[in-house]
C-alpha cells in the first residue's frame, strides 16, 4: 500500500497533482493539506496535526464521511508533516509519495525537502511536485530514472560529500566522481539513453528528476 501525504504547500495546477493519486492510496493530509485534498475531490483517509489550518466545520463533516483525525497541540517538536509521515508508517505502507510540499513559506519548503534525508526511513520517500521527482540516495543505492530521453536530472549532495557518483545513460557522464555540499556540478543534466541510472558509495545524494510522466 502506497502512503500519500497531501501538505499545505502551493498547488499551480490541480490538474498535474491529480495524476499523482492512485484510487487505492492511502491519502493522508498534514492539516491544511486537507484543503487541497478537497480540492480535488478527495477526501483523506487521515488528518494528522494540530489543525489549526482546517475549519471545525470541515472537520466535523470529514469525521462524520469517516475521515480519521490524529490531533496534536499547537507546541510540539515535529511539523504536521513528519507526524504525518510517522501515521503512515504506522499504518504500514510500503511507500511514500508527499505532495504539494513546495512554494510560500522557504523555511517550510526547505524542511519539507530535507525530511527526505533526516533518517534512514524503512520505506522509500519521495517528493513530487509538478513533472518533477525528487529521490534521495543513501550509501551504496541506485536509483534508476523515471524520465525519458531527453529529461532533465539534478543531483545535490546533502551531506559534506557523496563519493562513488557514477551515471548511466546521462548527456555529461560521471564515473566514480566525488561532490561536497553545494556543489552546482551536478545540476541540469539530461538523460541520453535507457535504461539511465545513478549510483553513489557513501553519502546522501538528492535526484530530482524533471518530465516524469505520473
Amino acid at each position: 500500500m502506497r502512503g500519500v501525504i497531501m501538505i499545505n504547500g502551493r498547488v499551480e495546477d490541480y490538474g498535474r497533482l491529480r495524476g499523482w493519486l492512485r484510487p487505492d492510496d492511502l491519502l493522508i493530509a498534514a492539516d491544511g493539506g486537507t484543503a487541497h485534498c478537497l480540492a480535488l475531490g478527495r477526501r483523506p483517509d487521515i488528518v494528522v496535526g494540530d489543525m489549526d489550518s482546517v475549519d471545525p466545520e470541515v472537520v466535523a463533516e470529514l469525521a462524520r464521511q469517516g475521515t480519521r483525525f490524529e490531533r496534536h497541540p499547537v507546541a510540539k517538536d515535529e511539523t504536521d508533516l513528519e507526524l504525518a509521515i510517522q501515521r503512515a508508517l504506522r499504518e504500514g505502507v510500503d511507500e511514500i509519495l508527499l505532495l504539494a510540499a513546495l512554494g510560500g513559506r522557504l523555511d517550510q519548503t526547505l524542511a519539507n525537502v530535507l525530511i527526505l534525508a533526516q533518517r534512514p526511513w524503512p520505506v522509500p520517500v519521495r517528493l513530487a511536485d509538478g513533472d518533477q521527482l525528487a529521490t534521495l540516495l543513501r550509501d551504496g543505492e541506485t536509483l534508476v530514472l523515471d524520465g525519458p530521453v531527453g529529461s532533465l536530472v539534478s543531483v545535490l549532495p546533502l551531506s559534506a560529500s557523496v563519493t562513488g557518483i557514477t551515471y548511466q545513460g546521462l548527456a555529461y557522464p560521471l564515473h566514480n566522481a566525488t561532490l561536497h555540499l553545494g556543489s552546482t556540478r551536478g545540476i541540469s543534466n539530461q538523460v541520453a539513453s535507457l535504461p539511465a541510472s545513478i549510483q553513489i558509495e557513501r553519502g546522501l545524494l538528492l535526484v530530482v528528476q524533471s518530465g516524469v510522466e505520473t
